[in-house]
């Protein structure tokens, strides 16, 4: 081994993924052309391949004055090769650069400053490149092309912020929309960067087609979450059949989480398990298990796909929210989202205070920051509903806000149009929530949380049955996430239907994860009262009373927009049952009474 002074240079292509999802055989071919019409610019210019990376490159140079005129040299040739194309077939690289001592051993490089490049691609347009301020400072006397300053960004396990300079080619085509990032949340807060491993296949070779068929769809699955970042197919597949460890396969491709799976087959049944883990540690982070019968495979598949991106795609943003804090002065707006989040999770009164307050503070540093204004929306809502702040004209006011920036700022995220569809229909805009569901859920058919969304807007204009059912769907396969409360909305809803014995179930399982919760104490005391279990629904109202001891019916139900006043006549009427007392005047008269006789 030995070390040199370096300038490095990282290339991807945007979109890869999709392209080759619509087109493998096309994508691959076009690539591979691509890649041997910029070659000789990198050698005119001192440079050397060090690997290809199925949707990119990795090249060094000797001098960063040739690796910068090389990258812009490379992408005036590839502007010139997509002008004649249509959007859809274009290709577009996204380059990274950074200079510095690198180590090599058989013809690699490794170390920091490697990874810094490999970092920087992300950010670049495509078209274009984004240099570290370091590299910048060293090349920009020698170079014909005007720089843009973008600023000082944090990357992920790289200790100092790095200022990033960027240029774009002026003849670079603007991207098929269906090729765009899922998300327009910016890749420096994408942190996790996520692997997904070919599943192996336990049974005949005949079968390798599903577990290959299952890790591509899973893919596809998860890419379409905004939160992070998900790499291509041919990123992992790359280890198909090597024996590798996992942590270094995760350096290699430079991943945060990895999956890994199997499929076993046995007659007309299928075992898949998979694993989520931090390769760094080792950490098995989750693990599950699916059984099914084959019957119709594709639908199957879909099943699984399903089930496996939705817990997957949870148990990561836990993961990010639980990391260790940063320890340094220069916060970003992304720490204090992390930061907020991290009390999110813990689901009680003084952390969801302190998530707010970072989340406002996070949006203070980046107006731009949709994800917070996503949360800061959720937030608001669950307060009013569980009883911890008062449900005021301005506070449903701000959510509303809130949710519509959301989604202004990122109108790729099935979470931005869930959050404005729920403060919709928490508002009574029964046709605005339906379509901001809708929308949610065709942005991204695998987010569970976008189907229980839907199902709220049934549930607001009396389709209970409807509704149920994508309860259901979403609690079975999207139990974990706090942003949404399936067991207290199907106990509503089981109500609502007459069906007290189910709303009793619902409401047990809601208050065995939040004991206090408004909602979910409230409809316990009126199934009670409804069932004729009068000793135990006045002690279920006693119980309710005694958390939120200001409560009256006509104050609660004010939160409430419910379509049909048959519906909002039917929940009255257990709340006065189980002995709720129906007015702040009706509970002074209820205590002069006692005092009387007393």
């Amino acid at each position: 081994m030995e070390r040199r002074l370096a300038a490095i240079v990282c290339a991807d292509v945007a979109g890869y993924s999709r392209m080759m999802g619509s087109d493998e055989a096309g994508t691959h071919a076009a690539f591979k052309a691509h890649r041997s019409a910029i070659h000789p610019i990198i050698l005119n210019h001192g440079g050397r391949v060090v690997k290809n990376t199925g949707d990119g490159f990795l090249l060094e140079f000797p001098s960063i004055v040739g690796a910068t005129e090389a990258a812009v040299a490379m992408q005036t040739v590839m502007a010139e090769r997509n002008h004649h194309l249509p959007a859809e077939r274009a290709m577009q690289f996204r380059l990274g650069i950074h200079m510095g001592d690198v180590i090599a051993d058989e013809d690699e490089v490794f170390g920091d400053d490697v990874n810094i490049a490999v970092r920087l691609e992300s950010v670049a347009s495509p078209g274009g490149f984004a240099i570290s301020a370091k590299a910048y400072r060293e090349a920009s006397k020698h170079l014909s092309v005007l720089l843009v300053d973008a600023g000082n960004h944090r990357f992920k396990n790289i200790k100092d912020p790095v200022g990033v300079w960027t240029w774009t080619h002026e003849g670079a085509p603007a991207l098929a929309p269906e090729l765009k990032e899922a998300s327009a949340l910016s890749q420096q807060y994408r942190t996790a960067i996520v692997g997904v491993l070919p599943f192996a296949n336990l049974s005949d070779a005949q079968d390798e087609y599903f577990s290959d068929g299952l890790t591509e769809d899973l893919i596809h699955a998860l890419s379409l979450q905004s939160f992070y970042r998900v790499l291509s197919r041919n990123s992992t597949f790359a280890f198909k059949g090597r024996n590798t460890s996992t942590r270094l396969i995760a350096r290699e491709i430079d991943a945060t989480y990895l999956i890994q799976g199997s499929v076993r087959r046995a007659g007309a049944k299928i075992r898949v398990t998979a694993e989520l883990i931090a390769p760094e540690t080792g950490e098995q982070l989750w693990t599950g298990r699916y059984d099914r019968d084959i019957g119709d495979l594709f639908a199957m598949q879909d099943e699984i796909t399903t089930n496996l991106s939705a817990a997957i795609a949870t148990e990561i943003v836990r993961a990010e929210a639980s990391a260790p804090a940063r320890l340094s002065t220069d916060v970003t707006a992304w720490d204090r989202f992390l930061k907020g989040l991290s009390h999110y999770y813990r689901q009680t009164k003084e952390d969801l205070a302190t998530a707010v307050d970072l989340f406002r503070e996070a949006i203070r540093v980046d107006p731009k920051l949709s994800i917070a204004h996503a949360y800061l929306a959720t937030i608001q809502i669950q307060s009013i509903q569980f009883g911890w702040v008062k449900g005021t004209r301005e506070m449903w006011a701000e959510a509303m806000g809130l949710a519509e920036t959301s989604v202004r700022l990122d109108p790729r995220s099935s979470f931005a149009f869930s959050s404005l569809s729920w403060a919709h229909a928490m508002e009574g805009h029964y046709e605005a929530a339906m379509d901001a569901a809708k929308r949610a859920v065709a942005l991204n058919p695998y987010d569970m949380g976008a189907r229980g969304v839907l199902g709220i807007c049934h549930f607001v204009i009396g389709e209970h049955r409807e509704a149920i059912e994508l309860f259901s769907m979403a609690s079975q396969r999207d139990n974990s996430d706090p942003r949404y409360q399936w067991a207290a909305l199907n106990a509503f809803s089981h109500y609502l239907l007459g069906q007290y014995d189910a709303t009793l179930s619902w409401a047990r399982e809601q208050l065995y994860v939040n004991p206090n919760h408004l909602q979910a104490l409230a409809i316990r005391a009126a199934a009670l009262a409804q069932l004729g279990r009068h000793d135990e629904a006045f002690e279920a109202a006693g119980v309710l009373m005694g958390n939120y001891p200001t409560l009256n019916v006509d104050r609660h139900l004010r939160n409430f927009h419910w379509k049909r006043p048959e519906d909002l006549g039917h929940y009255r009427e257990g709340l006065l049952k189980a002995g709720v007392p129906l007015s702040k005047l009706t509970l002074v008269q209820s205590d002069l009474k006692r005092a009387a006789e007393s």
